[in-house]
């Protein structure tokens, strides 16, 4: 499959699409994380979104640029939840009927976000791929507008937006670290960062019981692979292809962490920021810590994609 390049124009139009809808989040430095690094870090606040995650600015981007005839229609997406939120945030600020494919076991906050944003959600599969199968096929069935949560470069351009924040806001970085589920948020990363100063490195981060996106970077071609993490965010079973396709072009580097690098990284972002991530919230700073010598000195931004954690896995955490 064919995608259109997207450029930083793209992006630079994506930020004035949604500029109206969506405020800039925080990027700040916290002491406890620099001595713990040896270095000058700085968090990217995507879990300060009104979903709670860095998605909403894609589907915010999408949604506005529909045709009168898809709003007509409605749109119908599968999701793991941050993308389902940000579809069905999306839709109820441009009127747009929305349906939300979500696996059965989704996370009880985003399921209840969703819903109470006013979208249809139908549960359907064990996990993000059966769900996204399903609604496959019943955009077909409806005609309405199915919406991949990674092989759309509306998506991908309007989520890129927060990379510019970064750089608006910090004169000079060396390495941004961007946790990968699907991979817009990495693409994205890489799109803008590249643009700017090439010599900036981009490094993505997956789990290791979910390295699919990991695999197919690695290999140069689409990987299937098993997905056993409780890092929701970060667990596909199949890579989207555009997102891979730039990843492959762009990206620096990738990385895989353990289960207990999530939740240490978890409760050290918890206990130095004060800021309640979910897993792949944590997953950039999990990264860091594995790599932290060839850190030293360097400027570097981890993003906290998101903070939808559930109340189960908090309390889990926590003991």
């Amino acid at each position: 499959m064919s995608f259109p390049k997207i450029t930083l124009a793209d992006v630079l139009k994506a930020r004035q699409v949604i500029a109206p809808y969506l405020s800039n989040t925080p990027l700040y430095s916290y002491h406890g994380l620099n001595k713990l690094l040896e270095t000058e870090v700085y968090i990217k606040h995507e879990n300060h979104q009104p979903v709670g995650a860095f998605k909403v600015r894609g589907g915010v981007n999408f949604i506005a640029q529909l045709s009168t005839e898809e709003r007509k229609r409605g749109v119908i997406t599968a999701s793991s939840g941050n993308h389902g939120q940000s579809i069905a945030f999306a839709s109820k600020l441009f009127g747009v009927r929305a349906a939300i494919a979500l696996p059965e076991n989704a996370n009880p906050a985003k399921v209840e976000a969703i819903r109470g944003l006013g979208a249809e959600i139908v549960f359907h599969g064990r996990d993000f791929d059966d769900a996204r199968e399903y609604a496959e096929q019943e955009a077909q069935r409806l005609g309405a507008r199915f919406i991949s949560s990674g092989d759309e470069p509306l998506l991908i351009a309007g989520v890129a937006t927060y990379a510019l924040e970064i750089f608006s806001t910090l004169a000079y970085l060396d390495v941004i670290i961007v946790p990968v589920g699907g991979g817009s948020g990495a693409a994205g990363c890489c799109l803008v960062a590249k643009s700017i100063n090439p010599n900036i490195r981009v490094i993505a981060v997956q789990a290791e019981k979910a390295p699919a996106a990991y695999l197919s970077w690695k290999t140069g071609k689409r990987v299937e692979a098993r997905m056993e993490t409780f890092a929701e965010g970060l667990a596909t079973r199949m890579p989207f292809d555009l997102p891979q396709s730039i990843m492959r072009e762009l990206l620096d580097d990738f990385l895989l962490v353990s289960e207990g690098d999530l939740r240490r990284a978890m409760l050290l972002l918890l206990e130095h920021t004060r800021n309640l991530p979910e897993a792949a919230g944590a997953a950039a700073l999990a990264a860091a810590l594995k790599i932290k010598p060839a850190l030293t000195g360097k400027r570097t931004v981890l993003v906290m994609s998101g903070g939808n954690i559930a109340l189960p896995q908090l309390r889990e955490l926590m003991n």
